[in-house]
């Protein structure tokens, strides 16, 4: 063998040798990944969770609004990567209590009973407005003494959490909106930010968000900013009197 050819042979062989290493490299990054995104979403391979959600008045049958069933289909995607099974249910029936499979409720937490539940147990700290009865004022939030009202269109607020309780330790995801646009909203900036949540909060910890949906009437559910990381007053005991307005 004259030294041309071994160089070639020892050059081939490099090659092989760096493009094995560069695919196990690869994939052992995708599996870490994957592992991390299970850990944060509660669901390991084979798992089951259920996403419940409004039912949509205005049909005879059930179905579901359209911004909440284009917020589901935006979670279909990460269950379908984790290997997880979904249920989808309405809010009005009755479910298991919450930790034994991961939870997704989405929705207006003044008439998506589930949502409403898991809020005042879990969110003692949130208190969302029923209205008046000219309806005014209705869906919202007190936290931490400030109120955060509605301009439907133009600013409107939607709680992110990732909560645990119960036995099994499985999470509760909330999508708690003042309009149909903002759940959309939450479940998006979720999904879109998974990755950075799960490092700043943890795989297993527990997080609540106020985001607030600007201008939805021109830009939908696209323009989200983050107002404050309400966790420590949204799950402390709500205070009995007072409150100032939001900015």
């Amino acid at each position: 063998m004259d030294d041309t050819l071994l160089l070639l042979t020892v050059a081939a062989a490099a090659l092989v040798v760096g493009l094995v290493a560069g695919w196990a490299g690869q994939t052992a990054a995708a599996r870490r990944k994957l592992a991390r995104e299970q850990s944060f979403f509660g669901l390991p391979g084979g798992s089951e969770c259920v996403l419940v959600t409004h039912r949509d008045s205005s049909s005879p049958h059930w179905s579901i609004p359209r911004h909440d069933a284009l917020a589901l289909l935006g979670l279909a995607a990460v269950i379908e990567n984790c290997g997880a099974h979904p249920e989808v249910a309405p809010h009005d029936t009755g479910l298991q209590g919450f930790g034994a499979r991961t939870e997704f409720c989405v929705g207006d937490p003044t008439a998506h009973r589930r949502l409403a539940a898991h809020v005042a147990s879990l969110l003692p700290g949130v208190a969302v407005h029923p209205g008046d009865e000219s309806g005014a004022g209705r869906g919202t939030f007190t936290i931490g003494g400030t109120a955060y009202r509605v301009e439907p269109g133009v600013v409107e607020y939607v709680l992110l959490a990732r909560l645990t309780a119960g036995e099994g330790g499985r999470p509760v995801f909330l999508a708690a909106g003042q309009r149909p646009v903002t759940h959309r909203a939450a479940v998006r900036h979720l999904v879109r930010n998974r990755a950075r949540l799960a490092r700043r909060h943890g795989a297993d910890g527990q997080f609540c968000l106020l985001l607030k949906v600007v201008n939805s009437q021109a830009y939908g559910p696209d323009v989200v900013e983050l107002v404050a990381d309400v966790t420590k007053a949204a799950t402390a005991p709500a205070e009995p009197k007072g409150h100032r307005a939001a900015v």
